[in-house]
């Protein structure tokens, strides 16, 4: 079958599986946070040496980028700042205490929202709160930058608090999409971002590309990519843009007849694709390209390549907290996520409460499902101590006619072209996707 007939047939509504289950079968009626606090600690108690990883939610943006799929607040105020920094301090003052200590830091992430929304200052203020004046190189940090508002004191700020990694939220510089998309940068202020954080020591800077935006046509983005493999980051993104405007009312800032579609859509996914591969990036994971000189490419090819609520990170931890407004912690037998609205989060805070709004509780069956999502995720292949279960080898084979999966006895290996069909893969695995069909769209298309 042609590669675009295959775009074509797999182009279905498929999660993007950072966790198993997803976040819409999680069985919330089960959860209390109770049960969250006793799996934590029971989880920390095991893996306490090996650290953890801290995911910090700033949800403030000057502007709403109408494409955005992110829980963000819009303001102009930053007054905002302060109130918010000394919430997320006592909320992880409230996990040390938890945890009955302070646990070793092995990985942060700041996601937004637009994290340089925030003063360099109060940054500053933020992490020291919670590293003390830990600064140590061992801790992977990373942090999500406009390109309109990063500016070297942020650079530097970050730096000397042991950031080494930086991704930019490029999309597309075509003026037309830009527009339609309320997100505005250039070329010019992109290449001088990457080029400051470079000179002042950063290791990896991450570009994110999206196709199929409102406006977006072949030319433009063809020009987005040869602008972008000029510059040479070092990891790329390339999202398909996910249409929900059942979930982000944003997006009806535009209609489906401004969105490419079909052939169109496809058309844009081969040629981006394609520039990025010629140019040298390697394929990594789903939607990730990286040079073979950077950190995620290394684990990639070691086996130690993770995927978890930030997305895919280099390295394991079991343990991931995530601290602010709708932030989702994991401790590997648990899901917990915080509330989702800027003032329900603050007052659980402030009144000495732990924000918690919905969670997870993963059965025995769930984890076995999880790591074999994950195996294939990160890995390309999974496999399974006994016969591949009867239902799962049903559900594969259409996928294995199409050459897009190997199926032996005991393993499922995703071929060079399956690649681009990962989330197709997976959700034959989705046994809580297929015991309970969505009645309604719940995601976005695959491809």
């Amino acid at each position: 079958m042609e590669a675009i007939e295959l775009l074509k047939k797999y182009n279905v509504a498929a999660p993007r599986y950072t966790s198993y289950p997803t976040v819409p079968y999680w069985e919330n009626d089960l959860f209390a946070e109770q049960d969250w606090h006793e799996r934590l600690r029971n989880s920390y108690e095991v893996h306490h040496n090996e650290g953890i990883s801290l995911y910090i939610h700033l949800p403030f943006c000057e502007s709403l980028c109408t494409y955005c799929g992110c829980n963000t607040r819009i303001t102009k105020n930053h007054k905002v700042e302060e109130p918010y920094i000394e919430t997320v301090l006592k909320e992880w003052q409230m996990y040390v205490d938890l945890l009955g200590e302070q646990p070793k830091i092995k990985e942060i992430h700041l996601g937004g929202g637009t994290p340089t929304f925030f003063s360099a200052e109060n940054l500053n203020r933020l992490l020291k709160g919670i590293r003390g004046e830990d600064v140590s190189n061992t801790i992977e940090c990373s942090f999500e930058g406009h390109p309109d508002n990063t500016t070297v004191e942020h650079l530097q700020t970050l730096s000397h608090l042991g950031f080494k990694r930086l991704s930019l939220g490029i999309q597309d510089f075509d003026p037309r999409v830009q527009f339609m998309i309320n997100r505005f940068q250039t070329p010019e202020q992109v290449k001088q971002i990457t080029v400051q954080a470079r000179a002042i020591g950063y290791e990896s800077v991450n570009y994110d590309l999206i196709y199929g935006l409102p406006g977006q046509h072949i030319e433009g983005l063809t020009e987005t990519i040869k602008e972008v493999i000029e510059l040479k980051p070092d990891r790329i993104a390339f999202y398909s843009y996910a249409h929900v405007p059942w979930l982000k009312p944003g997006q009806r800032h535009f209609t489906e007849q401004d969105i490419p579609q079909g052939d169109e859509k496809f058309a844009l996914y081969k040629k981006g694709r394609m520039m990025l591969l010629e140019a040298g990036y390697e394929e990594i994971g789903m939607d990730h390209f990286a040079l073979t000189s950077d950190s995620l490419y290394a684990s990639s090819i070691s086996g130690e390549m993770h995927r978890n609520f930030m997305g895919y990170t280099s390295q394991r931890t079991p343990i991931l907290i995530g601290l602010g407004v709708s932030s989702i912690s994991d401790c590997g037998t648990a899901f917990a996520q915080n509330a989702k609205t800027v003032e329900a989060y603050q007052l659980q805070i402030n009144n000495n409460k732990l924000a918690i709004e919905k969670g997870h509780l993963l059965t025995n069956k769930d984890l076995e499902i999880r790591q074999h999502i994950l195996n294939l995720m990160c890995r390309n292949h999974t496999s399974f101590n006994e016969k591949i279960p009867s239902d799962i080898e049903h559900r594969l084979k259409p996928l294995i006619k199409d050459k897009l999966v190997y199926l032996g006895e005991h393993e499922i290996e995703i071929t060079p072209i399956g690649k681009t069909f990962l989330r197709n893969v997976c959700m034959a695995l989705d046994e809580r996707l297929w015991l309970k069909q969505p009645q309604t769209q719940l995601f976005s298309a695959a491809i």
